[in-house]
This record gives C-alpha cells, structure tokens and sequence, in this order.
C-alpha cells in the first residue's frame, strides 16, 4: 500500500506534537513508555526542518506546531542548532526570492518565539530571549525591510495572488517582532526603531489597489502593525512618545476611510484600541479638541458601533456565541465594545465634552427610529446600547457618563419596548433592551419591575434564543438583588432580598411554565440561562398543586435525557439546583408530595449510581439526603437499602463525593441513630473515619462526620469507641499542627462537652494518657480559640469553654487557676472578634447556587445550595454567648468570693478584661470582685 507524501507528513506533525519528551518538573528527561526514544528524537530534529520547507502549504501548519512543540521542551539547550538552520535557509531563501520558503521559516520562527508572550519574567527566560534575539534579531530586520521594500515597488501592478505572499511575510514578521519585544525593549530594536516605525506608517497610509484591499491581507497586515504600537504604547511609552502624534492621524485616518475588506472588522478592533490607550494615557490632549472629539464620535464610534451584517449571522446561527460576546464579555473583542471603550477612555478627561456628542448623537439615532421605525430599528438598538455602555452601573467604580436623563430614556424608550404588541418583531432590538433591564435592574423602582414582569415573561417563549435567554437572566438577576438593612437595635447591616416570595408568587406559575417549553426549543434543550432563572425562582416562590408535579416530571424528564451525556455542567448544575429547590419549598410546606417526589426522583438517580455517570454521584447523594431529611421514621425499605450502600467502604473511595456522603449520613443519622447500634454499623463507620482523616484533602469531611456522630448518638453508643477516635485524632496531630485542623479539633472537642458534659470531655481524653488534656487545652485549645470562625462554630466554642470554667473540676481546681484564666482571656477575645467581625450579615438564600461552578467537567463536590439543611443549632437555650459567659461567672464567683478577682487580674489581657467589665455592664451582672478591677 502506497501512502502519499501528504499523510506522512500529516502523521509526522501529529506525532511530534503527542509523543515528543516533555521536560520533567526536576528538569529531567520524561521516561514515559510512549514517548519517542532520543535516538528518534535526534533524527527528527535533524530533518524536521527541511521536512517543513518541502511540505505542502496545509501540512507546513501542523508541522511548524509540532516543530514548536518539540522546541518547548529542547530549546535552545537541547537543540543548538535549530535556530543557526533556521536563519541559514532564511539568508538562501532571501537571496533567492522565494517567498513562500522564506514564509515557512517565519512561521517557525514565529512559533518558536511566541512563548516570550506571556511567560513569566525570569532570568531562565531572559537568558533564552538574549540568545534567540542575537541570533535572529538582525536577519529579520533584513527580511523586513527588503521585503518591504519588493511590495512597494511591485504594489501598482501586482495581482492579489502575487501579493498575498508578501504582505503575510511582512505579517509573520510583526508577528516576530511582537514577541521578541514582549518582556523588554531590546536594544537592537530601541537602535533601529526609526526603520521599524518608518515601515510601520508606510502599511497604515498607503493604499494598494481595489483588488488587493478587497482581498484582506493589507488588513491583516495593519492589524499585526496596531498591536505592536499598542504593545509599544503600553510599555516603552517614553522610547515611543516621539512616533505617537504620526501614528495617531494614520490610524484615525485608517478607521475613516472607507473598505471593503474581509479583515477590516478585526483591523478597526486593535486599530480603536490603540487610540484608546492613547487617550487614557497623559497624551489625551491629542484628541482635547473639539472638532477632533467630534469627528472621532462621528467617523469611529458611530459607524463601529451599528449592527453589522456579520452581527446578525452570529445572532441567527450561533446564539450561545453572541450572548457570550454581548453580554458577557468574551475575550474576543468586538468593535461595538471597543468603539464604546474608546469613548469611555475620552470621557476620562472630558467629560462633559463626551457626554454632550454621545446625548445629541442618541438624540439623533432615536429621531431616525421614528421617523422610520420598520428601516431604523438598528439605530435605536445603537442609542441603547450606547447608554448601556457609558452610563454608570451600581457598584461601578471611575464613575459614568451621564448621557441621557434614564428616567425619561427608560419610560420613553424602554418600556414601549416591552409593552409592544410586536413583541416579536426586531429579536436583536428587543435582546438590546432586556439587556438594558439586567444592566441597571438595581435603580429599577420594585413596583415598576414587578409592573414590567408580565411583559417580560412573555420573552421567555421568544423563538429567538437570545432574546429568551436574555429576559431569563433579567428575571435571575432581578430575584437576587439584595439592599442594606440596618437591623434595629444591633451594630448590624444584613443583605436582604429585595424580592421575596409574596413578591414573586403571582407570576412563578407563568414564568416555570414558559421556562418549561423555553427549554423544548432548538438549540435550548440545554440552555444553562433559562435553568439557572428556573431554579431561582422555584428557590424563591411557593408553589403548590399540579404545578409541582409537572415540573417535577419535567425537570426528572430532562435528567433522564441529560444522563445519556453530560456534556453541560453549568446546566446540569442548575438542573440539580432546580430538583433540590422544588423539593425543599413544596416538600416542606406539604409533606404529602414526598411520596411524588420519591416515585419521580428514585428511578433516576439509581440509574446514576447503577451506569456509574460519576460526574453525577455527588449531586444524587445530596438529592437523596435531602429526601432523607424530608422522611418520617420508619424509613421505608428503600432507604434502607442506600443506608447499607453508604456503610460501604467502596462507596467512600470516591473523593469528590465523601462531602456529599456525609450530607447523606447525617440525614440518616438524624432519622434513625439507633440503627448504628445495630449489625456494627458504628465500628465500620469509624473504619470510614480514619481513612478521612488520614488525608489533608479530606479532613473537614472526617470532623463533619464526628460532629454528626456527636450530635445524633447517645453517649452509651458512642462510649466504647471514644478511645478509638481520640487515638486517632491525637496520632494525626502529632504531625498536623495547622490552624485548620486544630481548628476543626476545638469544635469537636466543644460539641462533646456540650452533648456529654466537660467531666466526659476530660475523663475519656485522660484515659488515652494521663493529664493529656491539660496539655492539649494548653498547647492547642487556648491559643486557638480566638480564631475560631462561623457563627455557630463562634458560638459552640465559647460556650463549651465557659462550662469548663466554670463546671469542670479539673479546671476549678487551685493548681489550674492559671489556665482557667488563660481561657478566659481567650473567650472573651473570641467574643470581642466576633463583635468586629460582625457589622455586616448575609442571609444564606441560595443567592449563591452557582457560586461554586467551575469551567470545564471534572468530578468534583459542588454543593447545591437549595438542597441545604440548615445546622440545628444545639444550644437553643443559649440567646446570646455573652450573657451565658457573665452570667456563668457571676454564678461562678458568688459560690467562691474574692477568689476569681485575682486570676483575672493576673491572666486576662488588660483589653480584654476592659471588655469583660463592659459586657457585665451591659448584661447588668457583676463578676465580684470584679467592680473593683
């Protein structure tokens, strides 16, 4: 079998780029089986080169990647004789006049020297620059300038296939140059700036004939020259400061004139985003005058800023491109985003110049609109979306333009908008004025919002991808606005929802509906916008009836066809977030849905764990813990059967999925906490416990495990296994001293006194080694406690310490009083933090479902917010921490008067024991002799 040149050489890139040793962290070879011998290595990089001047044009692409591919682990030290050929066959293809060899070479080149970019700035890597710029830096100013040179004498009569060549050979070498000057300015190129420079105006004023322009590679060309004066603007302004008034009237007068070309687009984006670096820059005044403002608004601003043909395609044919580029703010730039950016960078120093142009030029797009609504629709969407771009945003910093009186533009533009008849008409006009809505949503009056809401659903059902997703993310970000709330009689300010269920009930049942056959659209069966607006608002609203059980079949519905590849985990997250708020609303409120629930949910979530879907098992276990705590005892078998599944130790091997099991566990602990006492349940629980705690990664799930344990078992259960775990936890600190282990340790160690009572506490920690609790109170427990965070952690803590002041023997006794006053000292810090900390609050509602979310798919733990218990709070007795510490003391001293007054003068921090006196003040208590301290 004969196989054409093409595919070897098409093989050869590809196997270059997955099989050549990449360099070991220690800076060795890679001993991977699959990867090619150094015998191999050597021939190859002995004819790579040559391989990639005779290849096709296509192939010499993948080769030139995979020559860089291999230069990133061998070069310069490994490979000393790459960059010698590369600018030998550059010399012989120069005097030659063979372009396209001389253009192979440069893309080499160019690959080779790309990684100057964005590399960290070392002296491993300035070391590599140095050499690659003694070796190259000259020969390319050379193929530059003679080829510069052999355009502008064949530009009058040369055909677009002649030139094609030439100008992507100038491109390569602005490519070049731009990396070679990316972490400094070399001296070479700070000698022979002026011929750079001179070659640099000559692409950007002169014009080459129709057929040439119309074809795009002078674009390109000036596009790779825009980027590096912008790179020269940005770093080496005082070197270039003496070119900046030249390159400025060239590329204005670029953006002014007119073009046909396929590259135009991308040129007028780095072309609009050098001036804006300009004009943000202490050489604004370049553009101070009026008439230059003017003309930038008119000739620059005002024509990149209308919708483009190319505009509209990527509406129409790639939705989930357009939201990312238009709402979002992708890294690709667009040139409505960078005209808007140019203006804004004026504004920073004229303002009112700025705002005065922009409020006539919107004034005039609006007139245009009615004089024509039907023809000039676009012209409209241009004025909104100018306002979107200058006005100021809330929590905006650097302050807006103001451009129009937004009152009047949202009553007189906006809202006729909404309310239209038509709504169906113009889908890009009405995805501009939803996007309007989300921008400024927290300056919209409540009443007039919810008002305008009827209006807005009826988008949610817009054929138009983008106009759906968008009124679906107007409606998400609206439900989680949160305002400043002083809390009467508190040095507190909470976060509260602005919108709240009474608010949002009257319109949940036609929003989950439309949502619902939103998502049956094409192109929307995965849309993660109207999930995410989905699982806000059944998060938020009460609903009941058959509502629930359509959505509920829906949403299982949607699982079940998602399951067969999940390839979205923004969706797939939002879909789960959705199952656990419909669950935990209707489910709390009506515990007769349970059984619906449970008859929906349990064939579908078996499903994930029997076909092993892994990037699921975190989700499902949190789902079923969450019906678990919805369960009245007796379980039904069911459950049962996952409660055997979750003893498994098979089950726990899993890392991403241990928080999620844990979650389960202390459902089913909560139900029925006497079936651990049953079959050795505890035993093999505690086999699951060490294997958690024996890992950094892990540990926070081993503590929650034993905080659960605690809080849901009797003693008498628990009693025979204590030694079992205080061994375990004090081998593990002999070599794990950090904060956020000895941290977790206090906690437990506060739980047990709180569940047990200190003398359990300090007997079963004594009976590992005699006095050991004294030394981990002493070492550990005291100097610790002030850091203790969280507010029932903050008040677990404080609270367990004041019972072993003030009940614990070990502590009451004389030969303990300095550590009993040592501890007081660190309560009443822990206790005074706290006050500091705690001037502002936020409620946990869900707000931050997706806060967790990560960009790609990995089986990790996320957690879903509406599938959250919240933590029962084991000292409902206790209001406040700081009464329970005085008014323990106060009971404390008047059994023993005098005694206290002088520990506390003794070991209490004097701010400390000023803070000590000021909460007996405030709880009108007295600590004797403590008036007298």
């Amino acid at each position: 079998m004969e196989v054409a040149p093409e595919t070897l050489d098409t093989l050869a890139g590809t196997l270059l780029r997955r099989r050549w040793p990449k360099p070991s962290p220690d800076g060795g070879g890679d001993d991977d089986a699959d990867h090619l011998p150094p015998s191999d290595c050597a021939i190859i990089k002995a004819n790579l080169l040559q391989l990639l001047l005779t290849a096709p044009p296509l192939i010499q692409a993948q080769l030139s990647e995979a020559l860089a591919a291999a230069a990133a682990s061998d070069f310069p030290a490994r490979w000393e004789s790459l960059l010698p050929s590369i600018v030998s066959s550059l010399g012989t293809a120069l005097s030659a006049g063979d372009i396209p060899a001389t253009n192979s070479l440069l893309a080499a080149a160019a690959s080779l020297f790309s990684r100057f970019r964005n590399a960290f700035d070392s002296n491993f890597i300035r070391l590599d620059l140095k050499y690659c710029l003694e070796n190259f830096a000259a020969p390319l100013l050379e193929v530059f300038l003679s080829t510069s040179r052999r355009l502008q004498a064949a530009a009058p009569t040369v055909t677009p296939p002649e030139s094609r060549p030439v100008f992507e050979c100038l491109r390569l070498c602005c490519e070049i140059f731009y990396s070679l000057n990316s972490i400094d300015l070399p001296e070479f190129f700070e000698d022979h700036m002026r011929e750079w420079m001179t070659e640099f105006r000559a692409f950007l004023t002169t014009s080459y004939p129709p057929a040439i322009e119309a074809d795009g590679a002078p674009d390109a060309l000036r596009a790779a020259v825009c980027d590096n004066l912008q790179l020269y603007m940005e770093k080496y302004e005082e070197e270039f400061r003496g070119y900046l008034k030249e390159f400025v009237e060239a590329v204005w007068g670029l953006l002014m004139a007119p073009s046909v070309s396929p590259s135009r687009g991308q040129l007028a984006v780095t072309a609009i985003r050098f001036l804006t670096t300009v004009a943000e820059s202490v050489h604004h005044a370049l553009f101070g005058s009026p008439e230059a403002m003017k003309q930038i608004c008119d000739s620059v601003v005002v024509p990149n800023l209308r919708l483009r043909d190319d505009d509209e395609e990527l509406f129409e044919g790639n939705w989930v491109e357009y939201v990312r580029r238009d709402a979002e703010g992708s890294d690709a730039d667009t040139l409505r985003r960078a005209a808007c950016r140019l203006l804004r960078g004026l504004a920073a120093n004229y303002r009112e110049q700025v705002a005065a142009l922009v409020s006539a030029q919107v004034q005039q797009m609006l007139a245009a609109y009615a004089a024509d609504r039907t023809n000039n629709w676009k012209e409209k969407d241009a004025a909104i979306y100018l306002v979107i771009s200058l006005m100021q945003k809330p929590g905006a910093t650097g302050g807006g333009t103001p451009v129009v009186d937004m009152e009047s533009f949202f009553t007189s533009v906006i809202v006729p908008e909404l309310q239209a008849p038509d709504w169906e008409s113009e889908p890009m006009l009405k995805a501009t004025v939803l996007r309007f809505l989300k921008e400024f949503k927290d300056q919209i009056p409540k009443s007039t919002a919810l008002a305008l809401l009827p209006s807005v659903i009826r988008f949610l059902i817009h054929e138009s991808n983008v106009v759906h997703s968008y009124a679906a993310t107007f409606i998400e970000n609206l439900l989680i606005i949160k305002d400043m709330v002083p809390v009467p009689s508190a040095n507190v300010i909470t976060r509260a929802p602005r919108y709240v269920a009474a608010d949002i009930n009257p319109y949940a049942q036609p929003i989950v509906q439309n949502l619902s056959k939103a998502l049956s659209f094409p192109e929307s069966y995965e849309n993660p916008y109207l999930m995410k607006c989905l699982m806000r608002v059944l998060g938020i609203a009460n609903i009941a009836g058959q509502i629930v059980h359509e959505i509920t079949a829906r949403l299982v519905g949607i699982l079940m066809e998602v399951c067969n590849n999940p390839k979205n985990p923004d969706f797939n997250h939002y879909l789960f977030e959705a199952l656990a708020a419909v669950i935990g609303r209707a489910g709390e409120q009506d515990p007769a849905l349970l059984p619906v629930f449970e008859a929906s949910l349990f064939p579908v979530l078996q499903r994930i764990l029997v076909e092993d879907i892994s990037e699921f098992w975190p989700y499902a276990f949190q789902i079923f813990a969450q019906l678990v705590n919805l369960s009245r005892p007796p379980l039904s078998q069911n459950y049962m059967q996952l409660f055997g599944v979750l003893l498994s130790n098979a089950t726990w091997d899993r890392p991403p999925c241990v928080p999620a099991l844990v979650r389960l566990l202390r459902a089913f602990l909560r139900k029925i906490p006497n079936e651990l006492n049953q079959e050795g349940r505890l035993p093999n629980i505690l086999v699951i416990f060490r294997s958690l705690l024996s890992r950094s990664s892990t540990e926070d799930s081993a503590f929650y495990m034993l905080n659960t344990l605690v809080e849901n078992v009797s003693f008498d259960i628990m009693n025979p296994h204590i030694n079992e775990i205080w061994s375990a936890l004090f081998t593990r600190l002999q070599t794990r001293q950090a904060v956020k282990f000895v941290n977790s340790l206090v906690v437990f160690m506060s739980l047990v006194v709180v569940k047990y009572g200190p003398g359990v506490l300090v007997s079963s920690v004594d009976a590992i080694q005699p006095n050991i609790f004294m030394t981990i109170l002493q070492r550990f427990w005291i100097p610790n406690l002030k850091f203790i965070k969280g507010t029932v952690e903050v008040k677990l803590t404080s609270v367990a310490s004041t019972k072993l002041i003030c009940e614990s023997a070990l502590l009451l006794d004389g030969a303990a009083a300095q550590t009993w006053g040592k501890l007081l000292d660190s309560i009443v810090a822990l206790l005074s933090r706290t006050d500091q900390d705690g001037a502002q609050q936020d409620q946990n509602d869900g707000a931050d479902a997706d806060s967790q979310r990560t960009s790609g798919y990995s089986v990790s733990f996320v957690r879903l917010q509406y599938a959250g218990k919240s933590e029962d709070d084991l000292l409902k007795e206790v209001n406040d921490p700081k009464q329970f510490l005085v008014t323990s003391l106060a009971t404390l001293s008047a059994q023993s008067p005098g005694r206290f007054g002088p520990i506390i003068e003794q070991n209490v921090d004097p701010a400390n024991k000023g803070a000590l006196i000021q909460l007996c003040a405030a709880y009108n208590t007295n600590i004797e002799p403590m008036a007298l301290l």
